[in-house]
């Protein structure tokens, strides 16, 4: 079993190897997936993704949520596990997961002082999640599982298709995703809008990519860019795919570049190949740094503030230039 907090786009995206490298390890286990403080997408929209990989997924389990609750209740009643690998670092948390019956129990809360296992002494505190899992994952089973530097995840030859229907041979299309998981962690919407209208100017087709949270920006955006495409809202097919993760990524596949905040549509873009350019202010781009070799990261610190409204125009602009370039040079 294992066990984490919950699993959003982004999260899910970026677990990914890890579940690959978890099914490598233990090829015959059934492995239960269970999100303990709320919902997880392997359970709902990523799940075409670990098929074969995970055999169960529980979500909302009720762990992690109330530092008494390992006093009032045993979690997952009535269940016994040969390995749990708790990926949280919450105490009591890590309290509840070890009153189930367990032979391994493998978990970095405390300074690893609740796990059966500990890294050695001078074992360096990886910054990234994927690299901080797959240590969890070797001291469970004995195995070394290397930090990959991208995630090979193929669309199928449907979401591939429809994603070349959607986005079809012609122009340069240049995605921009506005959105992301909260204003806090937006570049203001005006400075996208800017940003797509300079596209137009150089002969390109903005491509925005718009989930269920930023429709109500719909209207705003058509009416400054009305050369934009909006490729997730063609023909009902927010509501035939119900905002597929998986087609956002078949839809990177035929863009020049994108431009996203720190978001579940940054590593969408990242996995389906897009050159990339992503803004970061309050959020650090260490531990949750899209898995590319074609990504630009622009700070807010680097202009004078931590607010994602300090990054300036002009630079990102430059570069998606440069991101679309790149993209030229390397087909």
């Amino acid at each position: 079993m294992v066990h984490v907090g919950l699993d959003r786009i982004g999260d899910s995206l970026l677990k990914l190897p890890f579940v690959l490298s978890l099914r490598a390890a233990y090829p015959e286990a059934r492995i239960t997936w269970v999100a303990g403080k709320d919902t997880s997408l392997y359970a709902g929209r990523m799940a075409p993704t670990v098929v074969g990989l995970l055999d169960e997924v529980i979500e909302s389990a009720g762990i992690g949520q109330r530092p008494i609750e390992f006093l009032k209740r045993r979690a997952l009643p009535g269940r016994r596990f040969d390995v749990i690998i708790d990926t949280q670092k919450i105490v009591w948390a890590t309290l509840s997961l070890r009153r189930i019956p367990h032979k391994l129990f493998i978990s970095p809360a405390a300074k690893f002082l609740l796990s059966s296992r500990r890294p050695p002494p001078n074992h360096p505190k990886p910054r990234s999640m994927i690299r901080q899992m797959l240590d969890l994952l070797e001291l469970a089973s004995g195995q070394k599982f290397p930090t990959p530097d991208r995630i090979d995840l193929r669309p199928s030859p449907e979401l591939a298709a429809l994603a070349a229907q959607l986005l079809p041979p012609g122009p340069t299309y240049v995605a921009i995703a506005p959105g992301s998981g909260g204003p806090p962690k937006c570049w203001p919407l005006d400075n996208f809008l800017g940003l797509a209208r300079i596209q137009v100017a150089r002969g390109r087709t903005p491509a925005f990519i718009i989930g269920p949270m930023e429709l109500d920006w719909l209207p705003r955006i058509r009416a400054a860019v009305p050369e934009a495409v909006f490729p997730l809202q063609s023909d009902a097919i927010s509501t035939t795919h119900c905002y597929s993760p998986l087609l956002t990524i078949a839809l990177a596949g035929h863009v020049a570049a994108a431009a996203a905040n720190d978001s579940g549509a940054a590593h969408m873009m990242a996995i389906g190949g897009a050159p990339l350019v992503v803004l970061y202010g309050v959020t650090q781009p260490g531990k949750f740094v899209p898995m590319t070799d074609r990504l630009t990261i622009i700070r807010a610190q680097d202009f004078g503030g931590r607010e994602l409204h300090w990054i300036p125009l002009n630079p990102v602009a430059d570069a998606v230039d440069a991101a679309v370039a790149s993209g030229a040079a390397g087909r």
